[in-house]
């Protein structure tokens, strides 16, 4: 698709097609901190750096109800970025569940309970299960990463269940948000930019998708949407801003020097078990230091070692004696906002 300036607009300083008509202020845009002083200070910050969004398919987003929102993982912002389409169309505001530690932390905690996130403690996911779907219930939209963690390939990485698995118990469709050029702002493995950086990128939704109450096809349909509109979005941006051959943010599809998904995914489990050996080793020499007997390796049957490396998202089933099986919940987290909102701080190190 060649981009064509003429049929876009500014509103709120992003740029959207013309056709777009904002829907009217819901009675989320009347919440005063996240609506009215932490989403404003995010779009000033995303001025200061000479960010060009655009942003399209803004009116698929529902202006009310319920509604889960899943959106690829290729950088620490995304979940600043991901609730633009929302804020535009109505201002809503997407609720993202963030893993315990963040809320534990002494800055970041305090700032996601007023924006009033979800707690997931990632070895009793129950309560962040049954109190997604009660907020799905009642109208919310609420923010997922269904990769689990960032996508170091900037493919999309296998989906967990649970997205899906929420949406069906609360009655709610799946709305696709895909994005590309997030990583090139701070991305896993790479220096964060946190001054003027003037790149740009580019947000679409796409329409949201029912589900069947069979939660592996649904995840299947979700998977294959969000990996078509990352493929046509790519193609697109490389269009309209130019072809960057050998760069970190580009990936080997296209030429650029980021690993395949293959690659990553063997990256990813190697830093998984380093994480676990690690954690184990702390474990055992507090227990030698109390004369107690240390455990061992225990990785093979930890929670973290399934569906995901600890800050993973919902699994597809399995249970691990800490949650419902049945929803899907492997005791993991949902990676999400929380991640980025921490930074490097002691409570999450975003270098994972």
């Amino acid at each position: 698709m060649t981009f064509d300036a003429s049929k876009y607009t500014k509103i709120k300083g992003f740029t959207v097609p013309k056709s777009f008509r904002p829907a009217p202020l819901t009675a989320e845009a009347k919440e005063w901190f996240y609506g009215r002083t932490i989403l404003p200070a995010a779009i000033g910050y995303m001025r200061f750096q000479g960010l060009d969004i655009t942003v399209e398919g803004a009116e698929n987003m529902p202006v009310d109800g319920g509604a889960m929102v899943a959106v690829n993982h290729t950088g620490y912002f995304d979940f600043v970025y991901a609730g633009i389409p929302a804020f535009l169309n109505g201002r809503r505001l997407v609720r993202f569940m963030a893993k315990k530690e963040i809320f534990d932390n002494k800055i970041a905690g305090p700032l996601m309970r007023k924006m009033k996130h979800i707690e997931v403690d990632r070895f009793a996911g129950r309560g962040a299960y049954e109190e997604a779907v009660r907020r799905l219930r009642a109208g919310a939209l609420v923010g997922i990463f269904p990769e689990a963690t960032i996508s170091r390939s900037f493919e999309i990485k296998e989906l967990k269940t649970g997205t899906a698995r929420l949406a069906d118990d609360a009655g709610v469709p799946m709305v696709p948000v895909i994005m590309f050029g997030s990583q090139r702002v701070w991305t896993k493995g790479h220096k964060k930019q946190l001054g003027r950086v003037n790149v740009p990128v580019w947000i679409r939704v796409g329409e949201p998708i029912a589900t069947t109450g069979d939660a592996a096809a649904d995840t299947k349909t979700l998977q294959d949407a969000m990996a078509e509109q990352l493929h046509q979005l790519r193609l697109d941006y490389i269009d309209r801003y130019g072809d960057a051959p050998g760069a970190y943010w580009m990936p080997a599809s296209l030429g650029g020097s980021a690993p395949t998904l293959e690659e990553a995914n063997v990256m990813d489990e190697k830093l998984r078990l380093e994480r676990i050996a690690k954690r184990d080793a702390k474990r055992d020499a507090k227990l030698i230091a109390e004369g107690k007997e240390p455990l061992g390796d225990t990785k093979l049957n930890d929670a973290a070692a399934r569906g995901g490396d600890g800050d993973g998202g919902f699994g597809d089933g399995g249970g691990n004696g800490h949650v419902n099986g049945s929803h899907g919940f492997d005791g993991n987290s949902a990676d999400t906002a929380g991640d980025s909102a921490a930074g490097d701080s002691t409570a999450c190190s975003p270098e994972r």
